[in-house]
This record gives structure tokens, sequence and C-alpha cells, in this order.
């Protein structure tokens, strides 16, 4: 096992802290590690995909599990797979794919690890159908306080509570997935504009959940009556029927990423190596908005060019500046649309630099305490840290999504406080009291925990 002191941040390179980082190579490793930890505690990281601050641990230790990713078994007749939680959902997709099936959930990168996926409770692009990561899990092997491995199962409080926990019940080190089945390679793909956002939510609901899979660009550099407008992406897995002859040798193709050369963004221009002022990004949104089709339907793609697009363009990180990126990513209920029209129009009028936007809906919520999902809307942004006056105008969108009921996201949080938080996850206390009972001395922490209060 290597041992080394590291500073770490999320993603989104805000918010350094140094800690003693672990990598364990099995099991038995990682148990020593907890049972020998200090006053500061451990807390699991993956593939540090978090854009916050729930992967560090300021003065403490990180278990950085990347080298526990053995794939155990595919049992391909009944179509379950057992894995390591280092594991990531790209190596995974690469693995399952050509053996006729997928991850249960693929959010919109693959470089996140299945234990990662399970402690954030990660949602896909067809939540309404699938729900969250977790659902699919049929056990999942948790290393607790005591520095024993239990296997916990779906139903208990513990497997709820550690569904996304953040990593503050245990350190998740293996899980067995229930898989999807598929018959092709590739997906079938409509494409369409919308002129605003009152146009671009009908889109989505006119067509139900015909094609499972939804997302939409929005711009929020569009003011007036464009205000919300944006790009709507749906999907289905294509059937051997809708395969082109010349995509045969396309049909197992997890490794293409489209055709060469052609960027996942069609329209999308190339991003300068410095922070993006407004007049920059409103350029960009407005190439990006004109360079869509007004509509398109049937056009056929490789699976990884669908879900994880935007893992083949190069790292747009520096795009943001020196202070890194805040992403920020709430939902709010059905019927609370007019809540999600203010956010998007004070997002515009303040003209902050907003490229990256991406709205979903949402189907019924996992059982999880802390699991994001909830029926209704979500929108996921991403701004630049050293925007002046930001926390404060987030602060103040907390405030709007808390009284319409809804919530941010802790998985990619790493500024908010701790009475919002409360107010948007009321059954916080109820997971608050299962850590402490499983958890009195408090070995798993992180500065998310610490940020947000015991």
């Amino acid at each position: 096992m290597s041992v080394d002191t590291v500073s770490l941040t999320g993603w989104g390179r805000t918010a350094p802290t140094t800690a003693v980082r672990f990598r364990p190579r099995g099991y038995e490793e990682a148990a020593a590690v907890v049972r020998g930890r200090g006053p500061r505690g451990v807390i699991a990281r993956g593939l540090g995909r978090s854009p916050g601050d729930a992967a560090q641990n300021a003065g403490g230790s990180v278990l950085d599990l990347a080298g526990l990713a053995r794939i155990g078994g595919v049992d391909a007749a009944a179509g379950v797979v057992r894995c390591e939680a280092g594991v990531s959902l790209e190596r995974l997709l690469r693995v399952l794919l050509p053996l006729g099936w997928l991850p249960p959930v693929l959010p919109g990168t693959g470089k996140v690890t299945v234990g990662g996926a399970i402690a954030s409770d990660l949602p896909g692009l067809d939540h309404r159908r699938a729900g969250s990561f977790a659902r699919h899990v049929s056990a999942l092997e948790l290393l607790t306080a005591d520095g024993e491995v239990r296997t916990v199962l779906p139903g208990t409080a513990l497997f709820d509570a550690t569904a996304g926990g953040l990593g503050l019940t245990g350190v998740i080190l293996g899980a067995t997935l229930r898989l999807r089945r598929v018959t092709t390679g590739l997906m079938s793909v409509s494409t369409e504009r919308a002129g605003d956002l009152d146009d671009l939510l009908a889109r989505f609901t006119a067509g139900g959940d015909r094609l499972p899979y939804a997302s939409a660009w929005v711009d929020l550099m569009a003011r007036g009556r464009a205000a919300g407008r944006g790009v709507l992406t749906r999907g289905e897995h294509a059937t051997p029927d809708m395969r082109p002859a010349h995509a045969g040798r396309t049909r197992w193709s997890p490794r293409s990423g489209g055709a060469p050369g052609r960027s996942p963004f069609p329209g999308f221009p190339p991003l300068p190596g410095s922070l993006l002022g407004p007049a920059a990004a409103a350029l960009c949104n407005e190439v990006r908005y004109r360079g869509a089709p007004r509509a398109r339907t049937g056009e056929l793609r490789p699976v990884p060019a669908f879900f994880h697009a935007s893992d083949a363009l190069p790292d747009v990180r520096a795009l943001y500046g020196r202070g890194g990126l805040v992403r920020y990513r709430f939902t709010v209920g059905y019927g609370q649309e007019e809540t999600l029209h203010r956010v998007v129009r004070r997002i515009a009028a303040r003209r902050s630099p907003a490229v990256r936007a991406v709205l979903q809906r949402f189907g019924a919520a996992d059982p999880g305490p802390l699991s994001f999902a909830a029926p209704g809307w979500s929108l996921e942004l991403d701004l630049p840290a050293a925007l002046p006056g930001l926390s404060r105008f987030l602060d103040g969108v907390d405030e709007e999504v808390a009284a319409a009921g809804g919530r941010v996201c802790l998985a990619t949080d790493s500024r908010t406080r701790p009475e919002t938080a409360a107010a948007m996850y009321p059954r916080l206390a109820e997971f608050r009291e299962l850590r402490a009972r499983l958890d009195p001395a408090g070995a798993f922490r992180s500065d998310l925990s610490r940020r947000l209060g015991p």
C-alpha cells in the first residue's frame, strides 16, 4: 500500500485541502487504514470527479480506491456483474457492451467509479424509468467504522443511508449490479431546438417516455423572449432492424466516439484556454444553438458517444480560470416550473458566463435520506468560481429552490450553508442519527460533512 501527503480538490479545483492519501491493494489494507485512522477520520475517494468537497478530508486520511478495480465476474445469462468499487463506469461499459449488456444507469460521464456512483446515488438520463444507480444494486460490501466488512442488502436502513450518503456510513468496497440488456451497440437519437424555456419544457413532456433517455442543453446567456431556449436530445436503444448495413462493424464498438474528427457537440466552437467572459460565452452559445438541427430523428450513434460525449472533449477546466469552477445542480418538483423560470432569468440577467447547462426530468425518488433525485426538473450548470459575488448570488438561488421544496445536489456541492441543506433534506436528522449509532467516534468524515455540521 502506498502512502503520501497530498493537496486535493474536487474536479472543480476549488477549496484545496491537504490529507494523507492511502492507496490500498485489497480489502485488508483498506480495513487497516480505517482501524488506524487519526482524530480527523477518513473518507473514501475514487477518480476525483466530484466537483465539490465530498471526497476531501482536510488534515485527515483519504482512502484512494482506484486500485480496487477488479471485475469479479459477469453472469451473462442472468445479467449480473460483481465488481470492486474502484471500477469505472467507462471500463464497465467496455467490458459489458460486447456481451449485450449495459451498466444499469449511465450518467453524463464514464469517469466515475461504481463506489462513487452508489455513494452519490447518481441519476442517469432515463431516471423516470430506471431511477438512480443504487436502485439496481443487489448487494454491496461496506467497510464500517469497526474495520469489519459487511454485506448490505437493499431494503435495510444502512443500505438506504449508504446510497447517496457520500461515504459517511463507510467505505464501499464492492457491489453486485443488475444489468440492462441491449441488442446493438447503437442508439437511435432525436434532436430538436426549442425557442424558449416554455417551449423546451413542453417538448420534454410532449413525447412522454417513448424515448426513455432525454436531456437538454439550455442557453443561459439568452435573454428576453429567448430566455431558456435550448436543444433537446432524446434517445432509445437501437434494434438490429434499425442498423444500416454499413454499420455492421460498429455494432459492438464501445471505444468509438463518433465520426472521426467530428465534435460530439455539432456547431460548438473550440474553447479558449482562459476565463470565458460574458460576450464570448454568449457567442459560443449562439453558435451552438444555431448549429443544432431544428428537428432530426433516427440518427444512429454509438452508445459511448451518446452517453459520454463530453469525455471525448479536451479538459475544459482551464476555461474557468485559476479559481476553478462551481457546479450548481438543483431540482424542483413538477408544478414548480415558475421557480425554474425565475432561476433561469436570474442567471441570464446576471450575464454569468454559463456555457454548460443541462436540464433533465426526474421520476420517483429513491429511498435514501440523502438521495438527490426527486420527481421534477433538474438543472445543472458550471460557473467560474472567481465570479464576483457568486456565493451570495447562489445563496439567493438556494433560498428560492428551498422555498419551492427543491434541493441542491450534495454530491456536486462545495458551498451550501448547513441551515439550507437541512431545509432541503428533511430526513437529514434521520441520517445523522443512524450515522451516530453506527459510527459514534466519527471515523468517516469529509470537508463536506464538517461544513454541513455533525
